[in-house]
């Protein structure tokens, strides 16, 4: 049964792909129906992938085979907040490493042009410390980094 509000995101031809690969990589996520074309479409055919239902970490989702007209951006993102190093190090890997691409400050794109928000809970305590000159060190820290290195976080954190 669909879910009454669902993330909708828009791929060009490898929604199933792209599904399949999140079910690999996040914890409490998995594919769901998998909708075939009735019929042929500007972008497909009769029989091709139409929508694939699935969840990342809870979330549900549709993948749309819309075609090339639309392309994923920074506006919309996943953001995973990891508990230590190890789990920021596993995601943001398999992501990059899956063609994908580093960006800043725990940003980074699937193959897909998905944005992901790779963001230690160590990172949002230390910039949201109540001593200001914390945060701040914390917060200048981050700046130069693609993925989130929490030691150098918190050592920045505590002086």
């Amino acid at each position: 049964m669909t879910q009454k509000n669902t993330v909708c995101l828009w791929y060009n031809g490898n929604a199933l792909d792209a599904a399949r690969f999140y079910a690999e990589v996040f914890p409490n996520s998995a594919v769901g129906t998998v909708m075939r074309s009735p019929g042929d479409y500007p972008d497909g055919k009769q029989g091709d992938v139409l929508t694939v239902e699935f969840t990342v970490m809870g979330i549900p989702c549709v993948g749309l085979n819309g075609g090339p007209a639309f392309k994923h951006n920074e506006a919309f993102s996943f953001q995973v907040a990891t508990d230590d190093q190890a789990e920021t190090d596993r995601l943001w890997n398999a992501i990059v490493g899956n063609g994908g691409q580093e960006s800043q400050c725990g940003w980074c794109k699937d193959k897909w042009g998905v944005s992901w928000q790779i963001t230690p809970r160590a990172l949002i305590a230390a910039i949201s410390d109540p001593d200001r000159a914390a945060a701040k060190r914390a917060f200048e820290a981050m700046m130069p980094m693609k993925k989130i290195d929490i030691a150098t976080i918190e050592a920045a954190r505590r002086g």
